[in-house]
């Protein structure tokens, strides 16, 4: 069954590519283009975006946790309006939304308002997390999928799926095809956060995970057919 609706999470070290900090413009346009595909086809595309190409967390014990997670905050909302301008140039509709106000940079979040934009066919930035500390990105694009009714969430990594280790400590780490929300909480499988996974279990929105550096694979894995892992509900 084709995907109508899916929610697509991107890390900010990969749109800041070899740089690791900042943007790769050349990364983040092949990155539109391929959703342009998707909103041609009549997908209808949420994103959600990291902050760790500006911010990493709390890295001073001088630095309050929720303070440094607000920080996190707004690093995601600068790469949802730096990345919407590269979609923009390509050809396509966006809107930024936040869970908090952020004067005339953004639009409020409320269900009914981005449920409007996607019958436009407007692609949907997912910006400043839950707008709550102690809660990852992760978190928020399970939040979100949850809401918005999604089919399953696009989860472009650095590797191109889920191993039961690290496999760049382990030479023998065995990658799943697929595998079950069940037996990634039961094996402790770092695939998303601790409370993002148990979201997606209980109201049942599969993962699909791939790497973000092989050619069309988000529009591979929106397909369904892709090179990676289907987390199953």
């Amino acid at each position: 069954m084709k995907n109508k609706r899916v929610m697509l999470k991107l890390s900010g070290e990969a749109l800041a590519g070899e740089k690791k900090t900042g943007f790769n413009e050349a990364e983040c346009i092949r990155v539109a283009k391929q959703v342009k595909q998707l909103v041609d086809d009549g997908i209808e595309v949420g994103i959600v975006i990291g902050g760790g190409n500006f911010w990493r967390g709390r890295t001073s014990q001088n630095i309050d946790r929720p303070k440094a997670d607000q920080i996190g905050m707004l690093a995601t909302v600068m790469n949802c309006i730096y990345v919407s301008e590269i979609f923009r140039s390509e050809g396509m509709k966006t809107q930024i939304l936040t869970p908090f106000e952020c004067g005339t940079m953004t639009k409020l979040f409320s269900k009914d308002r981005a449920n409007k934009y996607f019958e436009k066919g407007i692609v949907v930035f997912f910006a400043g997390g839950t707008g709550h500390p102690y809660f990852s990105t992760d978190t928020g694009i399970a939040l979100r999928a949850i809401e918005m009714d999604a089919d399953v969430i696009l989860l472009a990594k650095a590797i191109d799926g889920v191993y039961d280790k690290d496999p760049k400590a382990y030479a023998d780490a065995k990658r799943y095809d697929t595998i079950t929300m069940e037996e990634v909480l039961d094996k402790k499988l770092q695939v998303i956060d601790l409370a993002a996974t148990i979201m997606c279990y209980e109201n049942k929105v599969p993962l699909a995970v791939f790497s973000l550096n092989e050619e069309n694979s988000i529009i591979k894995a929106a397909s369904g057919e892709f090179n990676g892992t289907k987390v199953t509900v």
